[in-house]
């Protein structure tokens, strides 16, 4: 049995000079107790209470490598040998950009950043310097960054959100400025003529969204739904800005956009694109992007830094290789169907759906999700026990439902994984 005493004495020492012991809110609140690490290799991470876990957080989503990747390690390793960080242009930035142009359907032009929050904000910022407008339009239950604009009914209550077509913008934080939210306005995902109504009046900027709904269980749109939205905005000249920062070079080479055959004008990428090193960017049409060149403000001290930008280059060689996503999506597709059959063999009633590379499993769901709204009927008080009582079985999964997998999860890591859950799922 798993045991994670270590962990809490080392969270509550370090709430002393770290609020609650942590460096960012979503590592709060972590069962059985936020985890302190000493290594990760391959599929597995090692905590200080000596126990080996199989990574389904990876990292957030970021690792779709696995947790030490010598293509990736080397790069970097060699990049470092020429220096840190120059406050100029490099070559390997250029490289970097080429690659994601060549990938991605919408990258005409590319910008780097560190964060998906930073390239979110820049991407509106282009938006309503484009078209001279203000009113950004988000959807709930999608999640665009942390800051006070797009921080709207990322995660309301029943009794808060409103009618379905007048839905009651929610702020997520105390602190947040309500101001800063009044140029951003929600509705709900999944409705096209309650976004064509509201486009067709002429005033909006941009329209934000996650092109599957990651952040909020695994919700594909419904067939017909991002064409719709393509044509609709580009009718009344409106921007589409996929927020790409999960999807991207996840579930495919050149993210959702590929996948599904519509291409945004903007759209924002992170997390998988430099196997954990810290890199977002921001990609679209050229015309857009040539903003920055003159108009429109645009920094940051470390975007496009060397060596992350060596991981950049050395993560997406290995993604656009199709045995890369040939492996992927054959492992993921056997966890997948493993998990659903486990389950219900024991009687639990749950959702798994999603991409083999990325999907959610809810608890106690037996109807259609295809909203925040209808997201709800999930147990999730259930499931986070499920995930708990998992990490002593030996396999860390993320309590709001997400699986991230990674190329270093081998067939016997997911017979392993299947196991560890059949042993759940009876005890619960």
């Amino acid at each position: 049995m798993k045991k994670f005493k270590k962990s809490r004495r080392l969270i509550a020492e370090a709430s002393r000079y770290l609020p609650g012991g942590v460096n960012s809110n979503f590592r709060l609140g972590m069962v059985p107790t936020p985890l302190v690490f000493e290594r990760g290799e391959g599929p597995y991470l090692y905590d200080v209470d000596g126990n080996r876990l199989i990574d389904y957080y990876l990292g957030m989503g970021p690792m779709i490598l696995g947790h030490d990747p010598e293509p990736v390690l080397s790069a970097v390793r060699e990049q470092l040998k020429s220096g840190i960080l120059f406050a100029g242009q490099t070559a390997v930035e250029q490289e970097a950009a080429r690659m994601v142009c060549d990938m991605v359907p919408c990258a005409e032009r590319v910008r780097f950043n560190c964060t998906g929050s930073e390239v979110v904000q820049a991407a509106l910022r282009l938006a309503r310097a484009a078209t001279e407008r203000l009113i950004a339009i988000k959807f709930e239950g999608h999640y665009h960054g942390w800051f006070d604009n797009v921080l709207w009914s990322v995660g309301p209550s029943s009794d808060q959100y409103g009618p379905v077509d007048a839905p009651i913008p929610i702020p997520a934080s105390a602190g947040q400025d309500l101001l800063a939210g009044r140029h951003t306005e929600v509705l709900p995902w999944n409705n096209l003529e309650l976004l064509r109504a509201r486009l067709q009046r002429g005033d909006i900027a941009a329209v934000i969204m996650e092109p599957v709904m990651c952040n909020t269980s695994a919700i594909f749109p419904a067939e017909g739904y991002l064409e719709g939205v393509r044509e609709v905005c580009t009718d009344t000249g409106t921007m589409l800005i996929f927020d790409e920062v999960i999807t991207g070079f996840r579930v495919a080479p050149g993210g959702a956009q590929q996948y599904f055959g519509v291409t945004p004008d903007l759209a924002t990428f992170g997390k998988a694109i430099a196997n954990g090193f810290p890199v977002s960017c921001l990609a679209g049409r050229g015309d857009l992007m040539d903003m920055l060149v003159a108009d429109v403000m645009h920094g940051g001290t470390y975007n496009a830094q060397p060596a992350s930008m060596a991981a950049v280059i050395a993560t997406l060689t290995e993604l656009g290789k199709k045995e890369t996503f040939d492996v992927l999506n054959a492992r993921g597709n056997r966890l997948m169907e493993g998990i659903a059959r486990t389950l219900r063999d024991d009687g639990v009633q749950a959702r798994v759906a999603g991409f083999p590379q990325i999907f959610h499993v809810g608890f106690g769901v037996d109807a259609p999700v295809v909203d925040y709204r209808s997201s709800l009927q999930a147990d999730r008080e259930q499931y986070i026990k499920f995930t708990e009582a998992l990490h002593y079985k030996g396999v860390r999964a993320l309590e709001r439902g997400a699986w991230f997998l990674s190329t270093a999860h081998t067939d016997d890591v997911i017979d392993t994984t299947i196991e560890a859950v059949a042993d759940v799922a009876k005890e619960i």
